[in-house]
């Protein structure tokens, strides 16, 4: 293919999506906000015949740790970032509007700011053409929704001050942009950088104006109102990773490499005494059947990341209890947000606790009928709904306490003394954590299998 090939990386699990953008007559190439396991980025340009030159940072992310150093330090790629950012690595400074040729094409830079202060678009152009042909806007512009602004207001920065920028940003530098210009953002559905980010991973910007929300036509006062409303809680791990990505720090190859060995059981119980958190990534039946004493589950079927950077903390050594075999993946999910602290993993998984009648538990996981039949009986088991509030205000089981679970630990004082808990969530996989936290805290917990989705089922 002529000119600017663009090709786009989505994952899932933190609903990202990076770029490659290569020419592969003129054997360049250039890599937009890639996160940190980056062979795959190594593998296609090897497959496209490029060198990646490269790597550019839209902003100072805050829901993962970009491999930019990663690139660099594989491959020589030269990081790019616009002249508004700080760092303590070397960087190119791009300013508002400067270009750099990419093989037959260019890449102009805009300077966007509004989910932070050194946000920037980048602009593809065909060779010669006057107009962009797509828009790489970052966390910016999304597909349904814009960047929140509110992300750096423990940095420095009032939310109010960068939804102004973000107005700006979007009235003076992309609604100008034409119709017919691509949009790639680097987030879709399931990001906590936005509120209502479509499933669409490319869209036009033609749709996006007769179609989002926050581009009709409004006051700056409108916008910051509609903008600012009803955010998600942001994890923990935001100011820490933004914080992060502005750093030079070891490679996620390095952290493995000294963390990810394996731990006898006697090895495993010393880095728990020492304050280690055991980790238990397998599924949530599988963690209720039996499970390390204290141990918090967080299964990997699911946004793992996302919710180890929520409830955990991101400076406790962790010890990870997986299925045998998938242990690489948990460290590698884990580094993907900086959670590099990995002392082992307990070797043999399970089974290796055969034996170690001391150190296992187990938890009940009621399913609706005996939840029922509890809550008839005298006295009744208190309900703790750990689901998000609006989840919660669109309908809940009758006298059920509410305490989202991003707001768990910060609160668990609260629940000192309290219980037994049968815990919920709309469908079992946040139940599963926040009753393992429970256990560990010392207050008794069970956990409804199927969460309110299948108590709804089950009274119809």
């Amino acid at each position: 293919m002529a000119g600017i090939q663009i090709e786009q990386f989505y994952l899932g699990c933190l609903a990202h999506a990076s770029y490659l953008l290569a020419d592969s007559e003129a054997g360049v190439a250039a890599v937009v906000d890639p996160r940190r396991d980056v062979e795959l980025y190594l593998e296609t340009a090897e497959r496209l015949g490029v060198r990646i030159g490269y790597v550019f940072l839209t902003h100072f992310h805050a829901d993962f740790l970009a491999g930019h150093l990663e690139l660099r330090d594989r491959t020589r790629a030269e990081i790019c970032l616009g002249s508004r950012a700080q760092a303590e690595y070397r960087f190119r400074a791009f300013s508002d509007g400067e270009s750099l040729a990419l093989g037959s094409g260019r890449l102009q830079v805009l300077h966007t700011p509004g989910h932070t202060p050194e946000s920037i678009t980048l602009l593809v152009f065909d060779r010669g053409a006057a107009t962009p042909r797509a828009a790489l806007t970052g966390d910016t512009l999304f597909l349904g929704d814009v960047g929140r602004p509110d992300l750096r207001a423990s940095l420095g920065w009032s939310a109010e001050d960068l939804g102004g920028l973000l107005y700006d940003s979007l009235h003076t530098k992309l609604l100008p942009l034409p119709d017919a210009t691509l949009l790639y953002p680097a987030h879709g559905a399931g990001s906590l950088c936005g509120k209502q980010l479509s499933r669409d991973s490319v869209g036009l910007l033609g749709d996006q104006r007769r179609l989002n929300y926050a581009l009709q036509p409004m006051s700056r006062e409108a916008f910051l109102q509609l903008v600012l409303a009803d955010q998600p809680d942001a994890p923990a791990y935001f100011t820490y990773d933004a914080v992060l990505n502005t750093r030079e720090r070891p490679s996620l190859e390095a952290s493995l490499k000294e963390g990810l060995r394996p731990l006898r059981v006697d090895e495993a119980e010393r880095a728990a005494a020492g304050g280690a958190i055991v980790l238990d990534t397998r599924e949530a039946v599988e963690h209720a059947r039996a499970h390390w004493r204290g141990a918090v589950n967080i299964p990997l079927e699911g946004a793992f990341a996302t919710w180890c950077g929520t409830v955990l903390p991101h400076n406790a050594p962790m010890v990870i209890v997986a299925h045998p075999g998938r242990e690489r993946e948990a460290a590698v999910r884990l580094g993907r947000i900086g959670f590099d602290r990995v002392a082992g993993f307990l070797e043999g998984g399970m089974a290796a606790l055969d034996g170690h009648d001391r150190l296992l538990a187990g938890r009940p996981r009621l399913i609706p009928p005996e939840l029922q039949a509890r809550l008839a009986a005298a006295p009744p088991p208190r309900l703790l709904d750990v689901r998000t509030a609006p989840e919660y205000a669109q309908g809940a089981i009758a006298g059920s306490r509410h305490l989202p679970l991003q707001q768990l630990r910060e609160r668990r004082a609260e629940l000192a003394g309290e219980g037994p808990f049968v815990v919920y969530c709309q469908s079992g996989y946040r139940s599963s954590i926040a009753a393992s936290l429970l256990e560990g805290w010392g207050v008794e917990a069970s956990d409804l299998e199927g969460g309110y989705q299948a108590w709804q089922a089950a009274l119809v």
